[in-house]
């Protein structure tokens, strides 16, 4: 059984779980500060990944990634780099579909933030960046953990994006997700049966962290309430 799908699916997801961490934490705090009108319209667009078929996004970046296109093209003639059918392609894929996800776990957790305790650092003479991240952040982690472990995933699972940017090569852009296809495609319907009960396997896992993160989040508030 050739493991590479397992490996390269892992680090595709590892790099944009890192990537949509940092992005999606800043853009929730700094759009929720933004005028209403301009939060709602933005907070559309960011969203619209979650919402649209994982092929249209994969439609959407080929045409801006792919060799004869506005990017695709510029490092192609600058660089000699192809943008697309590479494995590194699909961090392009699931870095946009997850998103989201991490974008609003992050302003969930940032809305539910008592900013009395910002406040009060402020009066302290606190810079705004030691709020943010010794008081904040601290406060929203639980939150802030249980998206970024969804996020990782989703973007494990990820294959509607994935295939239409980086296609399936054995061995080079093969993901757990591709390679269900493909072999139930060629009728080996057993390996890819393991294949599916690895995914299942790594998914129970993913959410038992998922539920553990918001039972200890919701296990001091019931302590403050009795």
């Amino acid at each position: 059984m050739d493991w590479f799908p397992l490996y390269n699916s892992i680090r595709i997801a590892l790099i944009s779980t890192v990537i949509i961490f940092f992005v999606g934490i800043f853009a929730a705090y700094y759009i929720a500060k933004t005028p209403r009108l301009v939060k709602g319209v933005l907070d559309v667009i960011l969203t619209l990944p979650l919402v649209l078929p994982p092929t249209v996004v994969g439609y959407l970046l080929l045409r801006l990634f792919g060799p004869k296109r506005i990017i695709g093209a510029w490092f192609w003639d600058h660089f000699g780099i192809r943008l697309t059918m590479n494995w590194w392609s699909a961090i392009f894929a699931t870095t946009v579909v997850i998103f989201p996800l991490m974008y609003r776990t992050a302003r969930g957790a940032f809305e539910a933030f008592d900013e009395t305790l910002a406040y009060s650092a402020k009066s302290l003479g606190l810079r705004n960046s030691y709020i943010f991240w010794r008081i904040r952040i601290p406060c929203c982690r639980q939150g802030i953990l249980a998206g970024t472990v969804l996020s990782f995933a989703r973007a494990l699972g990820e294959y509607g994006a994935t295939n239409m940017i980086c296609g399936y090569t054995p061995g080079r852009t093969a993901t757990i997700s591709t390679t269900v296809y493909q072999l139930w495609r060629t009728n080996e319907d057993s390996l890819a049966f393991k294949w599916v009960l690895l995914n299942l396997a790594i998914s129970f896992v993913v959410l038992q962290a998922v539920n553990l993160l918001e039972k200890r989040n919701t296990a001091p508030r019931r302590k403050e309430a009795e």
